[in-house]
């Protein structure tokens, strides 16, 4: 089956959650290299304080989505809570009337995500930022979604998108954030968000994978 019940979304929401505090020691030691240093320890604030204020009851994949955009947007400081908040609620809001999910619903909920986050930020793709990572991630599913490719195979290859839109911003000069201070002493080191924007769309798409499989 190519679709996946929305209210089945919790083990999702776990993976993404597990998946960032497994990196934060990661996230921070990269950010260090040319910014702050706070983006793993901010990502795994706010993703540990989703995880206790919600995660002992079930929820939808959208409900999730929404409470941790709401979650990050308004209690978790630096520039990613706002970023990150904008995108999940976007997403949440996008499919939160749907029962059940197909690829071509992920992609249209991933697109919203998208278009919210490129109504709040002057950046696009080539600018260093997790704009690199999502954008091939987003134009991958939107492929897929044309050429009718099954569900599974579309998350796998959105997962390799991504892996390579953020690895993409190594050979960048960042414009965008602290980092942009430092022109071309940026190349040459990964951009954190699109690190953390990989790694949340890799769980993301890992999780609907163990639910599409149980079908």
């Amino acid at each position: 089956m190519n679709v996946f019940e929305n209210k089945k979304g919790k083990i999702i929401l776990l993976k993404m959650v597990k998946t960032i505090q497994e990196n934060k020691v990661y996230l921070g030691d990269l950010d260090g290299l040319i910014g702050d240093g706070d983006h793993g320890m901010n990502m795994n604030k706010g993703f540990s304080l989703f995880e206790k204020r919600y995660c002992k009851n079930d929820f939808s994949f959208t409900d999730g989505l929404k409470n941790l955009g709401m979650l990050l947007m308004n209690e978790i400081g630096g520039s990613m809570g706002p970023i990150y908040g904008t995108v999940f609620i976007g997403m949440a809001e996008a499919g939160e009337n749907l029962e059940t999910i197909s690829l071509e619903d992920f992609s249209k909920i991933l697109e919203a995500g998208y278009n919210g986050l490129m109504e709040i930020v002057e950046a696009r793709a080539g600018d260093k930022t997790l704009v690199d990572t999502l954008f091939p991630t987003l134009k991958s599913l939107k492929t897929d979604v044309v050429l009718g490719v099954d569900f599974v195979v579309a998350l796998d290859k959105m997962k390799a998108a991504a892996k390579q839109g953020s690895e993409s911003t190594k050979d960048m000069v960042a414009r965008y954030g602290r980092s942009s201070r430092l022109g071309e002493r940026s190349r040459g080191v990964l951009d954190t968000g699109s690190v953390s924007c990989y790694l949340i769309l890799a769980a993301m798409a890992d999780g609907i994978k163990e639910i599409l499989k149980e079908l």
